[in-house]
């Protein structure tokens, strides 16, 4: 059973950390729609280490006056040909942006993997040609920037990079095609080089090593690594293309309370962490305590999921209330089971009641300086033709992610997480985390004999394999949390693919 437990953990473990933002809400009819007040409107288009919370992405954009208005189409995991693959690079062009700020090489870059997302040098230079041509077809001006350093120190105290040929191909694009162009890689290994490995670590967020503790992340970036290197980027473009020189701030921006607050998280200080939820979520028969069980001492968890509650109850019963009470740090938000029921005190619509409800959490959490995530509901283990059924939970689960894309919150779906571990297995495997004579289980069949196996909630095994399935996918957004997730380690892995979203390695 060891064995069996750790095979499960693997499917959805998370060893780079790096996935990027929130999916953010995407409507092709109003993409090209600009925030009121601005006149210029710049698009960053790459990979991780432009994002906002993995990248440079949000220190980029903090360094312009008003007047711009700063898109970040960076998605993390992306090459020269899986951003277009992915539809993305069609995404960019809809928002009709005045310039594109592109950057790759990271995911390109061909290692001994031959990962699919891999670019040879010869086929990376025409993509970069192409989407230099494509820009400017749409009237659009192209900015190319050569790849971020990785933060690879030698024995020597000076960066090493692995991305010179990259780079290099990138210039020689720029030159052919007469592009500005930002000399990032050499500004980021001059910069790394002065303050040496020390420094140059304070601006990193975390990983795991093979045995599970955490270490630096060499590729991407805390809030202050963002705004060290997004100031760079953003100076260099007011001088790549001079009629931007008006928009770049005098003096660099300072991080903002959220970003203090996070670096403080990042290097060690308390953070506190909310649950609400139903009673999959709650202490007797839900993921929390395997949640809870996986953080650092650093971490206050709380668990305010109560069962039998929908959205509805749990606000209405000043359940809400309550749990703003304890001034989290971090909302973590999972309601559907109870949502569905005919119940008048507890029904909620999927599109509306519930998707309302959604944004109040969110809208308040967030007013008490809180961070809010959401997730779908935990997927039940009844089977139907071998395979997990579960179509009136989806509903729930389509409902939260377009509120979370629509609000740009981490979404974590664990109705699809739960889900692939399910399909992996059969339904005598799945009915190993039942709970046993649950509280909610037999209020919810009052006055019949209790189900001889409870297929929603969860035994002490399914509290550790999906509570760690939360804790590893929260952590992929919310990167300053990593070093406050225990890590497990290599030997307890499998070769299994995490069914989580692609990150960038290294």
């Amino acid at each position: 059973m060891r064995l069996f437990l750790a095979t499960l953990l693997a499917i959805t473990s998370v060893q780079a950390q790096a996935q990027g933002d929130p999916a953010k809400a995407f409507d092709a009819a109003t993409a090209a729609t600009r925030k009121p007040g601005t006149t210029v409107r710049i698009d960053l288009i790459g990979d991780s280490t432009q994002t906002n919370n993995a990248g440079y992405g949000r220190g980029f954009c903090a360094n312009f006056t008003p007047q711009v208005d700063c898109l970040n189409m960076a998605r993390g995991g992306a090459s020269t040909g899986t951003y277009r693959a992915m539809g993305l690079w069609d995404r960019a062009l809809a928002t009709k942006p005045d310039y594109m700020v592109i950057q790759f090489g990271h995911n390109d870059l061909v290692t001994k993997d031959h990962t699919d997302r891999q670019v040879p040098l010869p086929q990376y230079i025409e993509n970069l040609k192409r989407f230099v041509a494509e820009a400017r077809a749409a009237n659009i001006t192209p900015v190319l920037v050569t790849p971020l350093t990785r933060r690879y120190f030698g024995p020597d105290g000076k960066i090493h990079s692995d991305l010179t040929e990259y780079s290099d191909a990138m210039r020689g694009v720029a030159k052919e095609t007469n592009t500005p162009l930002i000399e990032l890689q050499d500004e980021s290994i001059a910069y790394l080089d002065k303050v040496g490995e020390a420094a140059g670590n304070k601006l990193a967020i975390t990983k795991k090593d093979n045995d599970g503790k955490t270490i630096f992340d060499k590729t991407h970036l805390d809030w202050a690594g963002s705004y060290v290197f997004g100031r760079i980027v953003a100076v260099d473009l007011g001088h790549a293309v001079p009629k931007l020189h008006q928009y770049v701030l005098p003096t660099a921006a300072m991080l903002p309370p959220q970003g203090i607050k996070a670096m403080k998280i990042i290097e060690g200080g308390p953070v506190r962490i909310v649950l609400i939820g139903d009673s999959t979520t709650a202490p007797g028969g839900g993921w929390g305590p395997g949640f809870c069980a996986v953080l650092t001492k650093n971490v206050t968890c709380i668990d305010e999921a109560l069962n039998g509650r929908s959205s509805k109850s749990f606000i209405d019963e000043g359940a809400w209330t309550k749990s703003l009470a304890d001034h989290g740090d971090y909302y973590l938000m999972q309601f559907g089971h109870n949502d569905q029921k005919d119940d008048p005190k507890r029904h909620t619509d999927p599109e509306t009641t519930y998707a309302e409800n959604l944004r109040k959490f969110i809208r308040e959490s967030r007013a008490i300086g809180a961070v809010p995530v959401v997730l779908s509901p935990l997927a039940r283990r009844t089977f139907k033709d071998g395979k997990p059924y579960n179509p009136d939970l989806q509903l729930y689960a389509n409902a939260a992610r377009r509120v979370a894309a629509e609000e740009n919150v981490t979404y974590i779906d664990l109705l699809s997480l739960s889900t692939s571990v399910l399909s992996k297995l059969t339904q005598a495997q799945a009915d190993e985390f039942d709970a046993v004579n649950h509280a909610d289980a037999k209020a919810e069949n009052a006055g019949k004999p209790a189900p001889a196996l409870d297929r929603t909630h969860l035994n002490d095994k399914g509290k550790a394999v999906f509570g760690r399935i939360v804790a590893d996918n929260l952590v992929r957004t919310q990167v300053e949390l990593g070093p406050d997730v225990i890590g497990q380690p290599a030997s307890q892995i499998t070769t299994e693919p995490s069914q989580a979203a692609p990150t960038d390695g290294h």
